[in-house]
């Protein structure tokens, strides 16, 4: 799909083919598009789980429990660690904006396969992490999306303010 089209045509899905997989090629590709995506200082303090693993995947809908997360085939796992990141003059960690940036990697390359995803954050981080077995690690879950074929009708309009409202031109 051509870039300006993908940019177009991305949205969050909240609905998946359960019994459709996603393709080894595709999932290569999204995760070679993560690799590319710029950090902080090149520091790269982000890290993606593709859980395919049944058992994981039911205990990850346990923490954040919508029905149509249980569709996915894949759940994608957003990790953090604030050790590796570059930290800004005050002190505080840039790993959520070098997450953000990967994630949409991600996600743009997941919509190019023809993929949906949900970014998803609104979970209890302790819990998620708890279960991925990261109690005591560096690394942190940040986010987690669904990622597999979306259910006709799965996906809302996009509904978006004009260009002039959040674009400023500064001469």
């Amino acid at each position: 799909m051509e870039f300006y089209e993908t940019i177009k045509t991305r949205r969050s899905s909240r609905g998946y083919l359960p019994d459709k997989p996603v393709p080894e090629k595709a999932l290569t590709r999204i995760a070679e598009a993560i690799d590319l995506a710029p950090s902080a200082c090149n520091r790269q303090p982000v890290k993606f789980l593709f859980v395919r693993n049944p058992e994981l995947r039911a205990k990850i809908c346990e923490v954040y429990q919508p029905a149509w997360l249980k569709e996915a085939p894949v759940i994608a796992v957003v990790l953090g660690c604030d050790e590796k990141a570059w930290h800004r003059l005050e002190g505080d960690s840039i790993v959520p904006v070098d997450a953000a940036i990967a994630m949409e990697h991600f996600m743009l390359a997941a919509a190019a396969e023809g993929l949906g995803t949900c970014w998803i954050c609104a979970f209890r981080r302790d819990e998620m992490d708890k279960v991925l077995g990261l109690t005591g690690s560096p690394w942190r879950s940040v986010a987690i999306s669904p990622l597999g074929y979306a259910k006709a009708g799965a996906v809302g309009p996009l509904s978006r303010k004009n260009v002039h409202e959040i674009v400023q031109v500064i001469d």
